[in-house]
């Protein structure tokens, strides 16, 4: 493991990327690429959806396989194949989603990734170096816990003590901060900053502007798959950032907010002291009353796995009400199916497009009609009209000012591109109310400025919202009323002029002393 002491200047990169050229069916995603990463640095990568940066890390980890192009280690020509190699090169990577096994312990998770890993555990000791390299980095955390009890904050202590007993010393990290609360934002730009005066590599890809212009030494902006520019923090603005990024200024948010009269506007969703029964890894919500009005953003914030999905399933129809009831634009709608409730005029962003919103297989436009197929059936459903089906998407992209192919499968679109191609097909159909599950996780700076004013202006037009996010910035700035989920139950409700997102954040995460003060 490096040394303690500050490193001295490095002239030559520890790892040097040249000329890195992919492509996919119908995709070019990197487009001769040259990227240098150097020890003792914190190297943000930045780009619209598209622009290459998860492909060009997953290159490098071995993930996937370059066409063409190069890759040196400290000067050396090497090959990667596969994560193994890139480990045994000492690269490691964190990915969106994390890949721990919930039903094995921290330290069991640990030693299942440590190189040359012995026939017989000696877990003593690994748990003495756990420890002993959390107490280093200020990433405590119980080597003896079971995964599924660690909150999400804990899971990514993990699975960046996991590299550090590999002996990573070039540490890729994937939007680390997308599902973290204000104050675990803070403690983790803290461990990141102990690595790097370590002497560590690490490699910071996100999508947030001001956390890149707060923690990085050296960013790199990618547009298209080529290299935009790379820059020093000190010459770095946002401004310069987002022109390199999209080559214009973009247009400001408009959340021009309107004041509701709620005695007189029926809510287009109610929760009646609703309780569910929690499934496997599903959370169990508890006595939740909830109103969503006309011309309402209701946002909802929360640590993953505290039921805000739960919320969003309940009000699509996924999961069934245990006890209560749920009623939509006045009509009891308890135990009505999934169906009924989007014909009822209810969009739905889920959190995961690629797992719950498309067919992976199928094209594009195919995907666009899938959620409403009876709108573009033709001949008593004999044949589909995609000229419709194709009109309807393109008006709507360019509305949003969203880009992105229509003929090829969906699975070759970038996460970003999938999430633009959910909010298109949603917002197609004008629905009367939208529940929206991380809106803009994966957006770029551009597609997220549009995604909210979209929502804005639906909102502005009479629709309903609830929005779940765990990007309290986002949720401070769209919504018109707030609650926070934890444990399932509603740990506050409030409107966001009453309160500040670390107060949120404490709630959010079920810290004490923060209570009494927004409760």
């Amino acid at each position: 493991m490096p040394s303690r002491s500050a490193p001295k200047p490095d002239p030559t990169p520890f790892v040097s990327m040249r000329g890195i050229t992919k492509a996919f069916p119908g995709v070019l995603a990197n487009d001769q690429l040259d990227l240098d990463i150097y020890t003792g640095e914190v190297h943000a990568l930045l780009g619209e959806n598209g622009a290459g940066k998860s492909t060009l890390m997953k290159i490098l980890y071995g993930f996937y396989r370059y066409d063409t192009g190069k890759i040196l280690i400290d000067g050396q020509s090497i090959n990667i194949h596969s994560p193994h190699d890139a480990r045994t090169q000492k690269i490691g990577m964190v990915f969106q989603d994390f890949n721990l096994i919930p039903a094995l312990s921290v330290a069991e998770n640990i030693a299942l990734f440590l190189p040359d890993l012995p026939a017989v555990l000696n877990i003593n000791k690994i748990n003495e170096l756990i420890l002993e390299v959390s107490r280093r980095y200020d990433l405590q955390v119980n080597p003896h816990a079971l995964v599924s009890q660690l909150s999400i904050g804990e899971q990514q202590k993990v699975e960046i003590l996991k590299l550090l007993l590999a002996e990573a010393r070039l540490l890729i990290l994937d939007e680390p901060t997308r599902v973290l609360a204000p104050h675990e934002v803070d403690a983790l730009f803290k461990v990141l900053d102990s690595l790097r005066k370590d002497g560590f590599a690490i490699v910071l890809i996100t999508h947030k502007l001001k956390e890149v212009l707060e923690c990085a030494d050296r960013i790199s902006v990618l547009r298209q798959g080529a290299m935009a520019g790379s820059m020093l923090k000190a010459e770095a603005s946002e401004e310069n950032l987002v022109r390199l990024m999209f080559k214009k200024k973009l247009a400001a948010l408009e959340t021009g907010r309107k004041t509701r009269n709620e005695k007189t506007d029926a809510p287009l969703l109610e929760l009646r002291r609703v309780d569910t029964h929690g499934e496997g890894a599903q959370t169990s919500l508890k006595r939740i009353d909830l109103k969503v009005h006309p011309g309402e953003i209701v946002g909802v914030a929360g640590v993953s796995g505290n039921g805000q999905k739960e919320l969003g399933d309940l009000a699509l129809g996924m999961i069934k009400c245990a006890h209560g009831g749920k009623f939509l634009f006045g009509r009891d709608y308890t135990r009505r199916s999934i169906q009924q409730v989007r014909r009822s005029g209810v969009g739905f962003i889920p959190e995961n497009p690629l797992t719950m919103a498309i067919a992976p297989f199928m094209t594009v436009l195919q995907n666009m009609a899938l959620t409403r197929t009876w709108r573009y059936a033709r001949a008593g459903g004999l044949r589909m009209d995609w000229k419709a089906v194709k009109d309807d998407a393109e008006h709507t992209m360019q509305a949003l000012e969203f880009s992105f192919p229509l003929y090829v499968p969906a699975r070759s679109l970038s996460g970003g591109n999938l999430q633009r191609m959910v909010i298109v097909r949603e917002m197609t159909q004008e629905p009367r109310l939208i529940i929206a599950s991380y809106l803009t996780r994966g957006l770029d700076v551009q597609s997220t400025i549009a995604a909210r004013q979209a929502l804005i202006q639906a909102r502005d037009h009479g629709a309903g919202i609830l929005l779940i996010s765990e990007d309290l910035e986002e949720l401070f700035t769209l919504s018109d009323r707030l609650i926070v989920l934890y444990g399932g139950a509603i740990a506050g409700s409030f409107n966001p002029e009453e309160t500040n997102i670390f107060e949120v954040g404490h709630l959010m995460t079920g810290s004490e002393g923060q209570h009494d003060k927004i409760s």
